[in-house]
């Protein structure tokens, strides 16, 4: 029961920032959901398919929580605990530093900022690592095949992202300011 307790807080966390933010936004006339907006062909396609991915990971990992699936040892929930709390902190701090240049989808009509501050310095997608954290870490303590294969989707799905559509609008948006970027902190997690 304290795992189920500990995985819904954390959960709780991660999708509160995630809507507070888009709802915090919409106020100030921002809109947010950029995902599949305004694209066409394999942008589109990326995108909407990241979106259902992201749409069943927690559906799914809520189900298991229910349910306490339990497909590893004991050991690998507690891993999945300091995972998920990581993910959490990861998430968090990356939206908020990111203020209001920050949107689900790349947004060709909004013009916002090239981040390159505080938790950016470390890693250009903090955000789509924290969702991997989290994602990872609830996998660990409730593990079961289907979790573990909609959840390495929509990782997979992630990276797709930001290789095909966000890592390319960057370069054409922001030039040599992100290419710079690019040789000095790496996509995940580091400084090159």
């Amino acid at each position: 029961m304290i795992f189920q307790l500990i995985a819904v807080i954390l959960l709780g966390i991660f999708y509160s920032c995630y809507f507070g933010k888009m709802i915090a936004q919409r106020r100030k006339g921002i809109q947010t959901d950029q995902i599949g907006k305004g694209k066409t062909g394999t942008e589109k396609v990326i995108e909407l398919t990241m979106k259902a991915a992201t749409l069943s990971v927690p559906v799914l990992e809520l189900i298991s929580i229910c349910m306490d699936t339990r497909g590893l040892p004991e050991w690998a929930r507690y891993i999945g605990i300091v995972l998920a709390i990581s993910g959490d902190m990861v998430f968090v701090i990356s939206v908020w530093t990111m203020k209001d240049s920050w949107r689900a989808g790349v947004s060709k009509t909004d013009q916002t900022e090239l981040v390159t501050d505080g938790i950016y310095q470390i890693s250009r997608n903090p955000a789509f690592l924290g969702f991997d954290l989290v994602y990872v870490g609830i996998l660990l303590m409730f593990f079961n095949l289907l979790l573990f294969a909609v959840s390495v989707f929509a990782m997979f799905m992630f990276h797709l992202q930001i290789v095909k559509v966000e890592e390319v609008f960057l370069s054409t948006v922001f030039g040599s300011d992100y290419e710079n970027y690019k040789k000095k902190v790496n996509r995940y997690f580091g400084r090159k």
